[in-house]
């Protein structure tokens, strides 16, 4: 009689080991989740601030430019616009950047639900073999 009791509790053990989990996937997938937007927002916040440090920056040459007589034409036009040109490399290759670790993230939120799924399935089966030992066989 003693058997099946801890057939049962084997068993109940299993599901409750199991059905953890999948809760703790779904918790990581959930952090997860909520870091990738973080990130997104931290990405946008320092995007707008190297967009107004570039603005700056250009806006002084041209203050200084026109403060010492140069004309915006030929030499200085080209410069600036090289500088330009190579600030938005920058700002291309930094996002690039950002939305692959976003990316990287929010796949790392759906393996784990599914290493959750995984893992329990796992425990399920080995429980349910526990279980299906303890049970005498009735002859």
């Amino acid at each position: 009689m003693a058997l099946p009791i801890f057939a049962i509790l084997a068993a109940t053990s299993a599901a409750v080991s199991a059905y953890g989990q999948v809760q703790a996937g779904k918790a990581q997938k959930v952090a997860l989740k909520e870091q990738a937007k973080q990130e997104e927002l931290a990405a946008e916040s320092q995007e707008l601030a190297r967009r107004q440090e570039l603005n700056r920056a250009l806006a002084a040459n041209v203050a200084a430019l026109s403060t010492a007589g140069i004309s915006a034409e030929g030499t200085p036009a080209s410069l600036a616009l090289e500088s330009a040109k190579q600030a938005g490399l920058s700002e291309m290759t930094i996002d690039l950047s950002e939305r692959l670790r976003r990316a990287s993230l929010e796949r790392q939120a759906r393996s784990a639900t599914q290493i959750a799924g995984l893992t329990a399935a796992s425990t399920l089966l080995s429980g349910g073999l526990k279980a299906a030992q303890l049970v005498p066989e009735e002859e």
